[in-house]
């Protein structure tokens, strides 16, 4: 009984003792919030050792109350919820126990329903940071950041561009004429090289949600980036990553709490055995025939074993995620959001983000990554969709059946049945699937594909893919130096498809950013494509005119595009061989009119008579 009076005296003198003491509180997410969002209510997530067991968390601030504490299985962490329905702007003070922290509350530049998101008026042109341009100010090394290499004559290492690099080119963005860039991640990814010579340049391992990679630059330079871009009439798309995080995050060594990962128990030195790996098949998640272990392996497994895979059904890391997401918005005014392995995460989980994100920002944009090639699988994922079993509220999808099916056209001749351009035509024929075809985002190579132009420099099929892609009813995505006929493929590593653009870099003899630098064959590709994409721009016919697309007929394919007594024609000679446009199938769309102009050379056409196509020659007519 004595030994037990004397356990209980320690015990309660520790307690004392700890709460005595003054908690040391590392860092608070988000690190600041906004007053008159519609949601009024805000979690701070508190990092700090021992910071769980404070015994109370006041705050003194009108309009602001604590409407919970929660205290997770880590002792590192606190989550503390706020109501902020009647507060106003201002810094207010948290009691942490003795700790105290300020902790500001801004005004927001403008309300939700006036943040534009981007559209299929728009042309998205997507670069990496790493790899496009870097500043003269661009810093060495960075201490305090784990080892890493920039090293340029290695593909999987990184480069150094940053964000002030591409700053310094917005105006070249205007003169070749698209409207929005969507960069790779440019959040903070702090994971050491790979003895084998790979690193996370690529941007697709976040360790820091609030923080931009300090190789890329500051938070402040992303938003003053961000505002130049929006003076020049540039929108921004921030590409986010939900499924997973980085390996160095804090998460991984010090789990919030024990689900707060898919699959973690091989981190407690566990055998291999017990590591889960995705299978890479989204299918399982339509599939009305799937089996347990397939949908395990896709939603749950890792996508890499440096990846650790987030679990969104843990209902304050989906929290966490959704505000993050909502900061970002209102701090430095991203335009769109672009979702990486979007099914791969939790779709019942993502589709509350999408809500929650299109109740705060209506007219916001966000696409997610669906890599499935099949129309009807794509357009599931669809807001709206009536294939779906829930709402996704996702306004955008990618559109990869275009993309592999020029990819495969492209080498193809068009015949009577399914090769060449049919591939095409066949693909357009689902788009009665898409609640909104006219919010599918679509392109002919990424990041994550082999160039169009694969290892060669054949324009005639890059240009009958650029003629489509930006006429008909989709959004389109360019992906970086297309236009200066950059090529590459993955054959041996994604890095030789994700090269640094010509002239982006100090010591670059070969400046494709200007007229001069480039080399004949780069110039008349710019030329070409600048000229289209400028055309498109405010051009109603085709970002609201009807569609109209004829089965491939003599090897030529066609689409027309009409709106208000104006029309517009794709016409793409799918084969090798000079071939006849016969005038006469088209008449329900050309009727009465005689002339027409090509809007890439300014050449007339004679709609009364019959027109010699030459091999893969593309026209767009205009009447």
């Amino acid at each position: 009984m004595k030994r037990l009076f004397i356990f209980s005296l320690l015990v309660s003198t520790t307690l004392t003792m700890m709460a005595a003491k003054k908690s040391v509180i590392d860092r608070i997410d988000p690190t600041n919030w906004y007053v008159g969002m519609k949601n009024p209510s805000v979690q701070l997530m508190v990092y700090g050792q021992g910071i769980r067991d404070v015994a109370s968390v006041n705050i003194d601030y009108p309009g602001v109350v604590v409407d919970s504490i929660v205290r997770l299985d880590s002792p590192n962490y606190l989550l503390v919820y706020l109501n902020l329905k009647d507060a106003q702007p201002g810094t207010m003070t948290l009691n942490f126990g003795k700790t105290k922290v300020q902790y500001q509350l801004k005004q927001r530049e403008m309300s939700g329903d006036k943040r534009m998101g981007f559209t299929n008026a728009d042309v998205l042109y997507q670069l990496m940071p790493d790899r496009f341009a870097q500043s003269a100010n661009h810093p060495k090394q960075i201490k305090g950041m784990h080892s890493y290499v920039e090293d340029r004559t290695k593909p999987s290492l990184r480069h150094g561009g940053d964000l002030n690099g591409i700053r310094e080119h917005l105006d070249y963005f205007n003169e070749l004429g698209v409207t929005a860039l969507w960069f790779t991640p440019v959040m903070e990814n702090d994971s050491p090289d790979s003895e084998n010579g790979f690193s996370t340049y690529h941007g697709y391992a976040t360790t820091n949600y609030y923080k931009v990679d300090p190789r890329f630059g500051s938070n402040e330079d992303y938003k003053h980036f961000c505002d130049e871009a929006h003076a020049k009439g540039l929108k921004i798309v921030m590409d986010m990553i939900f499924n997973h995080s980085g390996f160095e995050h804090p998460w991984t060594k010090d789990m919030p709490s024990k689900d707060w990962l898919n699959a973690p128990d091989w981190l407690d030195e566990q055998p291999q055995s017990k590591y889960l790996q995705t299978s890479y098949k989204l299918t399982p998640i339509v599939d009305p025939y799937a089996s347990e272990i397939d949908l395990k392996e896709t939603t749950e497994g890792w996508f890499v074993p440096s990846m650790p895979d987030l679990n969104q059904h843990n209902p304050h890391l989906l929290r966490y995620l959704i505000q993050n997401s909502m900061w970002w918005i209102e701090t430095v005014g991203i335009d769109g959001i672009r979702m990486d392995t979007y099914p791969y995460a939790y779709a019942d989980a993502m589709a509350q983000w999408m809500k929650e994100i299109n109740e705060e920002y209506p007219n916001f944009n966000t696409v997610g990554e669906t890599w499935v090639t099949e129309p009807a699988y794509t357009a599931t994922w669809q807001k709206d969709s009536k294939l779906a079993k829930t709402n996704s509220y996702l306004k955008t999808v990618m559109d990869f059946s275009f993309y592999n099916k020029f990819s495969q056209a492209k080498d193809e001749e068009t015949d009577g049945f399914e090769k060449g351009l049919n591939r095409l035509y066949g693909s357009f024929v689902y788009d009665y699937l898409y609640p909104n075809p006219s919010s599918v985002m679509a392109f002919i190579e990424n990041h994550d594909t082999d160039r169009f132009l694969g290892e060669g420099k054949d324009t005639l099929a890059l240009k009958q893919a650029l003629s489509l892609l930006l006429t008909v009813n989709r959004i389109p995505q360019l992906y970086y130096g297309t236009e200066v006929l950059m090529n590459g493929t993955k054959v041996i590593t994604d890095g030789n498809v994700r090269k640094d653009f010509p002239g982006g870099f100090p010591g670059d003899e070969h400046n494709c950013f200007t007229r001069e630098g480039r080399t004949q064959a780069e110039q008349s590709m710019f030329t070409w494509l600048s000229r289209l994409l400028h055309w498109r721009q405010g051009n109603d016919v085709i970002i609201k005119g009807k569609q109209t697309q004829f089965i491939p007929f003599n090897g030529i394919y066609v689409v027309a595009r009409q709106y208000q007594g104006k029309t517009v024609l794709t016409i793409l000679n799918g084969t090798s061989e000079p071939a006849t446009f016969d005038v006469s199938r088209y008449a329900e769309i050309i009727g009465n009119a005689t002339k027409a102009k090509d809007i890439l050379t300014d050449h007339n056409y004679d709609l009364s008579e019959n027109q010699e196509l030459k091999p893969r020659q593309s026209l767009i007519l205009e009447f």
